[in-house]
C-alpha cells in the first residue's frame, strides 16, 4: 500500500491508505478521509508519521491530536469536551503549524500578551495557559521534546479569584421567595443552598438516592449534557462519592415534591433539566429580588460559609462537600471569612492579657 493521497470518485475528496508502526512494533494499516486538496492530504500523512515516528520536529497540531487520542480513554468526556475548547480555540490558532521544537519562551510570552490583552478573567487565563502546559509536558514526557517552554515564559492569571461570591442566608431567602412561583425552582435550588452539592450532582439525583427514613442523600453520580445527549458519569473524584445528612425540612420538600412527579421510576431523574435552565432560573430569581448575582457553582461556596457560621470545622465542611483536598476547604475559609485570622490575634491577645493579670 503506498503512502500517497488518492482520489475517492464518490465524494471528490482527497484521502490517504497507509502503514505505520505504532509504539509497539506492530504494523498498523489505516485510513484518513475528507481532505479538501491532495496537497493537504499529503501534508496531513507527512506530519502524521513524523508524530509516530516521535520527531519533535513534528507540529503542534499533530501533537495536540496525539495528546487528544492519548486522554480519549482516560479521561471523562466532559473533561475532553472541555479541554477541546481551550485548546482547539485559544491555542491551535497560534501554534498549529509551528514545528514543537522550534517553539521557544519569546513566542509562549507573545502568545500570553495576546491573552492578557483580551481582557480574561484571571482563573480562565490560568485555565487556558495550563492546557499549554499539560500538551508541552506531554511532549517532554513522551516525544523526547528536550524541555517545557512554558517553564520559562512563566504563567499567566490566577488559579483562584480574588473575592469569591457567596449569597448569606438572608440573601438566599429574598432569592427564593422571587423564584418559588415555580415549585421545580424552589426546590432545586433551596437543595443546592442546604446540601452544597454540585450542580451535575443535583441533576443526576433519583429517588433512589434519598433514604427519608434516615435522612440522608447518596451523592453517587453526575450528570452533564454533550452535544445534545444526556451523559450519566461518575462523580468528579473519589472523595465525591458520599453519603450526606439533609434538614428535616429539605427532606419534607424533596418528597412531596417526588409524590408529585407523575409516574417518576426509582431511577429516573427527580431534575429532568440541564444547566441552562439553572442558570436562566438563577439571572430571573437575581434580577426579580436584587440580590447581586453570582454562579451556580457559588451556591456550593454559600453553603460552605453557611456551615462555617454554624460553627462545623474545615474537615467537616470538606467531607459533607466531598472535597478532594481539605485545602480546598480551607482556601474557600479564607475567602469567605478574611477577618477570620484578626480575630484569632483578639483572641490570643485576650488571652495573652487574662494571663498576665492572673
Amino acid at each position: 500500500m503506498a503512502n500517497s493521497a488518492q482520489k475517492d470518485p464518490k465524494t471528490g475528496k482527497w484521502y490517504v491508505q497507509f502503514r505505520y508502526e505504532d509504539w509497539t512494533g506492530q504494523t498498523k494499516k489505516t485510513t484518513r478521509r475528507g481532505f479538501e486538496t491532495k496537497k493537504q492530504a499529503e501534508e496531513w500523512l507527512r506530519n502524521f508519521l513524523t508524530a509516530k515516528a516521535a520527531d519533535v520536529n513534528m507540529t503542534f497540531g499533530s501533537l495536540v491530536e496525539m495528546y487528544f487520542d492519548d486522554l480519549s480513554t482516560r479521561v471523562r468526556e466532559y473533561t475532553l469536551r472541555n479541554k477541546h475548547y481551550l485548546i482547539d480555540g485559544k491555542i491551535l490558532p497560534y501554534f498549529k503549524d509551528k514545528p514543537i521544537s522550534s517553539i521557544t519562551p519569546a513566542d509562549i510570552r507573545k502568545w500570553q500578551a495576546e491573552m492578557l490583552s483580551r481582557g480574561y478573567a484571571d482563573t480562565y487565563l490560568r485555565s487556558v495557559y495550563n492546557q499549554l502546559n499539560a500538551v508541552f509536558n506531554y511532549a517532554v514526557t513522551f516525544y523526547n521534546l528536550p524541555q517545557n517552554p512554558c517553564h520559562k515564559a512563566g504563567t499567566i492569571g490566577k488559579k483562584n479569584a480574588e473575592e469569591m461570591k457567596y449569597w448569606t442566608k438572608g440573601e438566599f431567602e429574598k432569592f427564593i421567595a422571587t423564584v418559588s412561583d415555580k415549585p421545580t425552582s424552589r426546590v432545586i435550588f433551596t437543595t443546592l443552598f442546604y446540601t452544597g452539592l454540585r450542580e451535575g450532582e443535583l441533576l443526576a439525583l433519583t429517588p433512589a438516592d434519598i433514604d427519608f427514613q434516615s435522612r440522608t442523600l447518596s451523592v453517587n453520580k453526575s450528570y452533564q449534557r454533550i452535544e445534545q445527549r444526556d451523559v450519566i458519569t461518575p462523580p468528579k473524584t473519589p472523595k465525591s462519592k458520599r453519603v450526606i445528612s439533609i434538614p428535616p425540612f429539605l427532606a419534607d420538600m424533596l418528597q412531596e415534591y417526588i409524590r408529585s412527579i407523575y409516574g417518576i421510576k426509582k431511577h429516573s431523574r427527580i431534575f429532568p433539566h440541564t444547566k441552562h435552565y439553572l442558570v436562566k432560573e438563577m439571572t430571573r430569581g437575581c434580577t426579580a429580588s436584587g440580590v447581586k448575582k453570582i454562579r451556580i457553582h457559588d451556591l456550593r461556596h454559600s453553603h460552605c460559609a453557611l456551615c462555617f457560621s454554624l460553627g462545623f470545622t474545615p474537615l467537616e465542611v470538606a467531607e459533607r462537600l466531598g472535597h478532594d483536598d481539605p485545602k480546598t476547604t480551607l482556601r474557600i475559609y479564607a475567602h469567605v471569612y478574611p477577618e477570620a485570622g484578626q480575630q484569632i490575634s483578639d483572641k490570643l491577645e485576650a488571652l495573652h492579657g487574662g494571663s498576665c493579670g492572673s
